[in-house]
């Protein structure tokens, strides 16, 4: 098998990783790849948002699968031109991608389905009833841009002063572009967050392994929102009566939901939750694997992924051939200096080799380049380290073993991924 990855991100070099394990995986290309990427799998120069360039670049290289990972091609389009065609590909189409697109047409699904989820106060397109719409609301309260923001579209905001400064920025300022151009406003939900992702081909679905990820910048959940600063993984997150709980009351109403608007549905759905004292409610969908969270749940695989892919693209998914190593595993995100504010790049990046050494470690490349011999930073979050373990203790062991080999200038990372946290007013993106 012949496999394309389009994206060039750390989910990306976590998927060419473990296709690459795969027997029946001869050639694996990647657009755009990043530095790591390229010591497992030809990179080409393709945009991830170029849909016209992506069909012109398989057109030429004729994959047997294509495997999206970002969301911008699925929000693009993507999907539906590669059918079009007969391509296999695995993620939805342009229509069933708008659940991650627009955050306002995911709230109204939840709502039409009666999926739990967070109260809504009112969706918004223009500044001025934004700002009316705070006279009305409970405080905190979260604010949402309705389309895609890089991490960057969702507040907490727990006073009017930081809400009119977060709609003005995004409405009036233009700071996130076209994804800032209408907000939501919604309740504040409590408790703590877990990553609830699954594939489907259209009919069936299977469950991945639970994850949860961390989302401030700094320990103890402090700093600003980030695109994820670590994961882990292990069959505690999930006792066997929530995952019923969850599976009767969001994911089995959200499949019947999809077809009944007339949405086929193939691919990654990423729910992500908030474990509430009322029970587990929908912070947000995804129409991909999230990031880091694909990093620790690839560690854990233990099938033939290129075939359950292949299997997933042809509508015939047979979740039982999905097994899972026991254990934990767990990845934590090295950033660079200033993440996710403004950030320089081009900073050499040492101790690679000896990170690679760590038992059960794999160091998968997020925003890296190389130059000449040399791997530098390209982005803000620069590397995944990722460990598995019999349990999640020395899965985090080993992770932090091989973090502390590695430099580069102005990097950080949370020093907490795994731990319990404080209860925490989870916001999604």
């Amino acid at each position: 098998m012949k496999i394309l990855v389009i994206g060039g991100g750390g989910r990306e070099h976590g998927l060419v990783w473990k296709l690459g394990q795969d027997a029946s995986v001869e050639k694996i290309w990647c657009a755009p790849g990043n530095g790591g990427i390229a010591g497992e799998a030809e990179c080409v120069a393709v945009d991830v948002g170029d849909v016209p360039g992506l069909v012109g670049l398989a057109e030429k290289i004729k994959p047997d699968l294509t495997v999206v990972g970002p969301e911008l091609p699925l929000v693009n389009g993507l999907v539906d031109a590669f059918s079009e065609r007969r391509w296999a590909v695995v993620g939805p189409n342009k229509n069933a991608a708008q659940l991650e697109g627009s955050k306002i047409f995911a709230k109204e699904f939840l709502q039409r389905h009666s999926i739990p989820t967070a109260d809504l106060y009112g969706a918004h397109d223009s500044a001025g009833g934004a700002y009316g719409a705070l006279c009305a609301v409970d405080w905190p309260v979260v604010i949402k841009a309705d389309g895609l923001c890089a991490g960057k579209g969702v507040f907490v905001a727990p006073n009017p002063d930081a809400a009119t400064d977060f709609i003005e920025r995004v409405m009036e300022k233009n700071e996130l572009g076209d994804g800032g151009k209408r907000v939501m406003l919604e309740e504040a939900l409590e408790g703590e967050e877990l990553s609830f992702i699954l594939l489907t081909d259209g009919e069936r679905y299977a469950p991945l392994v639970p994850t949860r990820d961390h989302k401030r910048a700094l320990d103890n959940n402090q700093g600003p929102n980030t695109g994820g600063m670590g994961a882990y993984s292990s069959d505690e997150l999930l006792p066997a009566d929530l995952r019923r709980t969850i599976e009767k009351t969001i994911v089995e109403p959200t499949m019947k939901g999809l077809a009944a608007d007339g949405i086929r549905y193939q691919g990654f759905l990423y729910v992500g939750l908030m474990l509430t004292k009322n029970g587990p409610k929908v912070l947000e969908f995804n129409c991909r694997l999230g990031d880091p969270e694909t990093q620790a749940i690839l560690a854990r695989v233990d099938f033939d992924l290129a075939e359950i892919l292949a299997d997933a693209a042809g509508g015939r998914l047979m979740p039982e051939k999905m097994k899972w190593k026991a254990g934990a595993s767990a990845c934590v995100v090295m950033a660079s200096g200033g993440y996710p504010g403004k950030f320089e790049t081009g900073k050499e990046i040492r101790g690679l080799a000896e990170a690679a050494r760590v038992a059960d470690v794999k160091v998968l490349h997020a925003g890296t380049k190389r130059v000449g011999e040399s791997i530098v930073t390209s982005g803000g979050r620069v590397l995944g380290v990722t460990a598995t373990a019999n349990n999640l203790n020395v899965a985090l062991q080993k992770a932090y073993e091989a973090v502390e080999k590695i430099q580069f200038e102005g990097m950080h990372y949370r020093k907490d991924i795994g731990k319990p946290q404080q209860q925490s007013t989870a916001v999604g993106d």
